[in-house]
């Protein structure tokens, strides 16, 4: 199947794609009192917690720093869970998926796309967030949606990656939320990349986070234009993980039957 034909069968299906996105928001939310309101409110509580465990604990001497981290922590927060709940997608389409032909790649792109919208909520927390602390709203919040599209595209294409993955690797779950953990400690959402020693540096600068983090900042902080290595280092790990994504479930998934 080519990738044309791909697009034509997900606009043909768009509706059980919409229809899974509701029912993941649905079962998040359930028997929640507060709901959605839990998307603004669970990063408010993230954030002065954090703020003060590591500007008064730890003393970083960061300009706006409750801005700083919960602008970072909404880019990570994002792709761990968009990536982890695509990760056990296939698994939990099982009986549908034996029953029912249907494009396989609607039900990881589905979960992504479900905490996709939990994030465009929680934006509003960080609007409300930079209003308290005075942060200047500057007019490079207009590229905000170019920066939400690449990390959504990143997260696309791990998300596939994962979810084919772990159809024939069931242990990938548990090393998963290991790797996470990880990459919140290399990923400069609490600290400033400053305090890196030169050792590690490299690790931190080619972490794809710290450049859609980066950008992130850029455009919601500090009302800088984001140049075009910028773009192009946020751009080039989109497209690579989409591309790697989309050759490796179109690998796996006729095997899919097999293992599920």
């Amino acid at each position: 199947m080519s990738f044309l034909e791909g697009i034509k069968r997900l606009i043909k299906y768009r509706w059980l794609l919409q229809l899974l996105v509701e029912r993941d928001l649905k079962v998040k939310y359930r028997r929640s009192v507060l709901g959605y309101f839990w998307s603004i409110l669970n990063p408010l509580l993230m954030m002065a917690i954090l703020t003060i465990v590591f500007s008064q604990v730890f003393r970083f001497d960061i300009p706006n720093y409750p801005v700083y981290l919960l602008a970072g922590q909404l880019m990570y927060s994002f792709f761990a869970e968009a990536t982890s709940m695509a990760l056990g997608s296939i698994l939990d389409g099982a009986a549908l998926i034996k029953k029912v032909c249907l494009p396989k790649y609607i039900f990881p792109l589905s979960r992504v796309l479900s905490s996709f919208t939990s994030v465009l909520l929680s934006l509003c927390a960080l609007f409300i967030v930079m209003l308290g602390t005075g942060v200047e709203f500057h007019a490079t919040l207009l590229l905000l949606p170019v920066a939400m599209l690449y990390i959504l595209m990143f997260s696309i294409g791990v998300g596939l990656i994962m979810s084919a993955a772990v159809v024939f690797f069931r242990d990938l779950q548990y090393l998963y939320t290991v790797f996470l953990t990880a990459l919140n400690y290399i990923t400069p959402i609490f600290y400033p990349v400053s305090i890196v020693p030169a050792e590690y540096k490299a690790l931190v600068m080619y972490n794809p986070l710290y450049c859609f983090v980066t950008f992130f900042r850029q455009v919601t902080i500090y009302g800088e234009w984001p140049g075009i290595s910028e773009h192009l280092w946020c751009l080039g790990y989109a497209l690579f993980a989409v591309m790697a994504g989309i050759y490796c479930f179109k690998r796996c998934q006729n095997k899919f039957i097999l293992y599920i």
